[in-house]
């Protein structure tokens, strides 16, 4: 059977793109954040070829400089011959409003540079930070033979970590003197990183934050001296990633983090869960997405819905009756 031409188009991308072809990688991202299908079929094609990159998660409050540390790394990065590709997820991403990766310098150097790919994806409204089609863009990096790829996700809290559902080394950066760094020591986020990074660290505070940052990490220790001697010890590196100071340091600690997983049988560990997570996260959002279409005429569902807006049946309530409905 002879077969069509959008398969045999999909093929030919999918062979430019394992190539490493710039265009071939671009036109497979936008398919993917279209959600096309055959961006879709595409990923499945190339998924086998994925796994050889490696995946560092950039997260933090906004307006710390993580886009300048980004852009600061990858020139270091650069310089020792490693190719990048880098994903900002952010809705107000300086990338649509023309300032790059901190300034407009480092804009026309990266995209001089046909070892750098860097791309801008909207969040659209993921609870997590990230939509489904950023993840599978980072496998599209992956594939197109980066060594290295950087995922920028923007705000920090419980509702932006799912970043950790797919990088192998989590960076959270912060600043000193803001209230927003202060209040990531407080709510959980410090289980998160694998490196802390005080950047715009020529701040009188500087001293003060490495002090409460480590006391929070002190209280986070485990007891057991097994767990103890397998554990990463969290590094805080001070950067002012505008003038490049610092970034030397994170470079060897980044390096560091991923010789230690890798000694320790960890990093295939992550990837399994992070693997995980990623197939419950799109089953979970195909899900209610079908579920949205389903009930969109639905006159039953409305008359639930009155009931709930009423204030006779709580919401919890009349989740249990549509589900019981649909059992």
């Amino acid at each position: 059977m002879p077969r069509s031409p959008a398969a045999e188009d999909r093929d030919t991308l999918a062979q430019r793109l394992l190539s490493g072809d710039r265009r071939a990688l671009a036109r497979a991202i936008s398919l993917v954040e279209d959600d096309r299908p055959e961006g879709w079929e595409l990923v499945r094609e190339i998924y086998p070829h994925t796994g050889a990159a490696a995946v560092y998660g950039f997260t933090g409050p906004p307006g710390v400089g993580k886009s300048t540390l980004i852009g600061a790394l990858t020139k270091a990065r650069r310089a020792q011959g490693r190719t990048i590709g880098v994903l900002s997820i952010d809705p107000s991403s300086p990338f649509t409003q023309g300032a790059l990766l901190g300034d407009r310098i480092r804009l026309a150097e990266h995209f001089l540079d046909r070892g750098v790919f860097i791309r801008s994806m909207a969040s659209r409204g993921a609870l997590g930070g990230l939509s489904e089609a950023a993840l599978q863009a980072a496998l599209l990096l992956d594939a197109a033979g980066r060594d290295e790829v950087f995922v920028e996700t923007v705000g920090v809290g419980q509702a932006e970590i799912d970043i950790i559902d797919h990088a192998d080394t989590i960076v959270l950066v912060l600043m000193p003197g803001s209230g927003d760094s202060i209040q990531a020591l407080k709510a959980g986020v410090m289980e998160i990183p694998d490196i802390i990074v005080i950047n715009k660290a020529d701040h009188p505070l500087t001293d003060t934050m490495v002090r409460e940052i480590r006391g929070v990490l002190s209280l986070a220790n485990l007891d057991e001296a097994e767990e103890r001697r397998d554990r990463w010890r969290v590094p805080i590196v001070k950067t002012e990633a505008a003038r490049g100071s610092g970034i030397e340091e994170l470079v060897e600690k980044l390096d560091e983090h991923r010789e230690h997983i890798l000694s320790k049988g960890q990093l295939a560990e992550r990837r399994r869960r992070n693997l995980r997570n990623e197939v419950l996260a799109i089953a979970t959002a195909r899900m209610r997405r079908r579920l949205e279409d389903e009930l969109s005429g639905d006159e039953e569902f409305q008359s639930l819905l009155d009931e709930v807006v009423q204030r006779r049946l709580d919401p919890a309530s009349a989740a249990a009756a549509l589900l019981s409905r649909g059992a």
